[in-house]
């Protein structure tokens, strides 16, 4: 029988290590090179003929250089005769790229999907995308990984009973918040977030729901600048929040976004390792989702459902 290669991007080596580790299996040994010109060049440095290989890459900054390092291994693969190859994206690249909602303007996170396909992937794993459509984008099996069970798990243990409640931070988030809301059997809040289409400033307006002397859990997919969840953690703060946390599965954090929640009145963030994070923070909580990829590359290496991880 073919056996697991696991190979991992320069994204996230901490990630691979912990999967390899789960899986009992070495990582497949890569050479990642660049070039005076700026070139990115790679070379597998052991034999994967007849193999069922999983390469792991998640979109980080530098994320067109990532991405292209993605397309060159998954080549490199084809080329070596590797017998199936599927690509692992814990964080999705051009993710929020997902539609056409303006005139004359690309839909990247689809070009992704044809460029993994044009390049040989076999088969696509990913994690919570930021809307399902993007799993429309490919013509070979592409999976979604759900990590609402290890964030429901730990997020058990902070339940107040009668007194938290899920929040999301804008009607877009309705949806999620209300699964995990759901989820966890906890009441629901919405705030009425506005972004000025000029300014790109976010305007907080009313809270529907009861929030005053609670323990507020705001529920996001990932978070950037952390502007929205700072001023939403504001806006619940001014309605009499006892407490506020946040949760978020993608920790996309750009220019001073850990700083700016660090000094916050955010009490508690939850985050997974989808992104790998540069500084150690005692206010920010991360959890590791290196189980769920492993038993999800074990199943799909097997001939197994990859939905009975969601039971």
């Amino acid at each position: 029988m073919a056996k697991i290669q696991l190979i991992a991007g320069s994204s996230h080596p901490h990630l691979a290590k912990e999967i390899a580790k789960l899986l009992k299996v070495s990582l497949t040994p890569i050479e990642h090179v660049r070039f005076a010109n700026d070139n990115l060049f790679c070379r597998i440095e052991t034999s994967i003929r007849g193999d069922d290989v999983f390469i792991l890459q998640t979109s980080v900054r530098p994320v067109n250089d990532g991405v292209m390092e993605l397309l060159l291994m998954i080549d490199a693969a084809k080329y070596a005769s590797a017998g199936r190859i599927t690509a692992v994206l814990p964080y999705y690249p051009y993710v929020r790229s997902d539609k056409k909602d303006q005139p004359r303007i690309p839909v990247t996170a689809r070009l992704i999907a044809d460029m993994l396909q044009t390049a040989g992937a076999d088969r696509v794993v990913t994690l919570d995308l930021h809307a399902l459509q993007i799993l429309s984008f490919f013509r070979i099996p592409a999976d979604q990984l759900l990590s609402v069970k290890l964030l429901c798990e730990h997020l058990r243990s902070k339940i107040e009973s009668n007194h938290t409640v899920i929040v999301s931070p804008d009607v877009g988030g309705l949806p999620r918040a209300r699964f995990y809301a759901k989820n966890l059997n906890l009441p629901l809040a919405v705030m009425d977030k506005r972004r000025d289409k000029q300014s790109q400033k976010v305007k907080m307006g009313v809270i529907i729901g009861e929030v005053k002397g609670k323990h507020a859990i705001v529920v996001d997919d990932e978070v950037n600048t952390a502007t929205t969840l700072l001023e939403t953690v504001e806006a619940l703060k001014t309605q009499g929040v006892r407490k506020v946390s946040a949760m978020c599965i993608h920790p996309a954090f750009s220019k001073d976004a850990q700083k700016k929640i660090e000094q916050s009145f955010l009490d508690e963030m939850i985050v997974t390792n989808s992104i790998p994070i540069e500084e150690a923070s005692k206010k920010i909580k991360v959890l590791s989702i290196a189980p769920l990829l492993a038993k999800a590359i074990e199943n799909i290496h097997h001939g197994q459902s990859v939905s009975t991880l969601f039971e």
